[in-house]
């Protein structure tokens, strides 16, 4: 005699217990560090290392060794006609004056300011040219946006450098690689 148990329906079973999820060591590990990785990379550009990056303590020092000057006479001893440096801007036309295409020439002299061409580190430089023109990207300046920055990748060298053009009133004329 053999008994038979009547079948229970499927809704009757009992739920399985949901499984453990497996934790993802190798993923933790690598989020780690990769995150140590960016803040090394964000801390060396911080700290201006890379090549190209001048760095003069001179003035540092000539305030140290004479205490008892006043801050203007050592302004003024440092900025002494003949030895004043140059702006960027200046330095950039001088350059295309000794290298460029007649083209470039005129086009160089509407530059009125240049910012960030003195420090390049290769991972992320990005030099900015000011001009007086007017119009943008789709102005009548647009010819001329284009020939200053291809002055400025004949002047300047970088791994990784973007170069932008901007007109009197921040809108962007040209920009290149260099």
């Amino acid at each position: 005699m053999s008994r038979q148990y009547p079948q229970q329906p499927p809704y009757a079973q009992q739920p399985q217990q949901p499984q453990p999820k497996k934790r993802g060591v190798g993923k933790i590990a690598g989020l780690g560090c990769a995150g140590i990785l960016v803040l090394l990379v964000v801390g060396g550009i911080a700290t201006g290392g890379g090549k190209g990056d001048p760095v003069d303590h001179s003035a540092k020092d000539k305030a140290v060794a004479a205490p008892n000057d006043s801050a203007k006479e050592a302004a003024g001893r440092e900025k002494a006609p003949a030895e004043r440096s140059r702006t960027q801007a200046e330095e950039f036309r001088a350059c295309v004056l000794k290298s460029g295409t007649p083209t470039e020439k005129s086009a160089v002299a509407h530059v009125t300011k240049v910012t960030g061409a003195d420090k390049r580190n290769d991972v992320l430089d990005a030099p900015e040219v000011f001009t007086d023109f007017s119009g943008g990207l789709a102005g009548p300046h647009q010819g001329e946006g284009k020939l200053i920055a291809s002055a400025f990748t004949s002047c300047y060298e970088s791994d990784n450098g973007l170069v932008t053009v901007y007109d009197r009133n921040g809108e962007v004329l040209a920009n290149a690689n260099y």
